[in-house]
Order: C-alpha cells, then structure tokens, then sequence
C-alpha cells in the first residue's frame, strides 16, 4: 500500500471566505467547491510531508500549516498588501530557513517558509 495524498482540512464556518487569501495571495488554485467545502492546490509535483511537533520553533506556538514558497519575501509583501497581520518574523532561523507566520482568514497559524541552504 502507498499513500497517494494527504489533505489538511481545516474547519471554518465560511469556505468561501479563505479564497482571498489562498487564491490571491498564496496563488493557489480553488481544485474543488462544494460550497460546503473548498479545496486549493496546484498541480505542481510536491513532496509528500506530515509534521508532529511539540513547539514551532524558536519558541514559537506550532502552525497548523506550512507553506513552502520560493520566495518569501514575495509572499510577506502579498500578506501585508492582503491586509493580513504577520504574528511572527519575518525571521532567518538557524536550520536554514526564512519564514514568517500569519493567520489565515479561518483563524490558522500557517507558517509561510523558504529553505536558504
């Protein structure tokens, strides 16, 4: 047996309500909507990672998602120019990554993340 996907679903009240933010600023494209459920992705080939944690790092809470970009300062302007408030860096941590965290519209710690070695 393999796994051939794993999908993260997050509870929101309002589905349409995250496309702003997972469309225009991620650049995610909306996969399927069932008015009840909303599903972004991209067709892009992606590693496939779960993650447990117990902290988020620098002593920061743990992210309910973490977005990999090649770019992040791209998507921390984005972020700021969508209206959203970053809670955390932007900050170059030493296991070689640049990252930020903002909440989503449904309330989700989504850590925006670049690896830099």
């Amino acid at each position: 047996m393999k796994v051939r996907r794993i999908v993260a679903n997050i509870e929101t009240a309002d589905p349409a309500s995250v496309a702003r933010f997972y469309e225009d600023v991620l650049g995610l494209d909306l996969l399927m909507d069932h008015g009840w459920i909303a599903t972004y992705g991209s067709q892009a080939t992606m590693p496939l990672q779960v993650s447990f944690a117990s902290e988020g790092g620098s002593g920061t809470p743990v992210p309910g998602l973490s977005v990999e970009v090649d770019d992040v300062e791209a998507a921390y302007h984005a972020v700021l120019k969508g209206g959203y408030a970053v809670e955390y860096g932007p900050a170059d941590e030493p296991w070689g990554v640049r990252r930020f965290f903002v909440r989503d519209p449904a309330g989700t710690l989504v850590n925006i993340v670049m690896h830099t070695r």
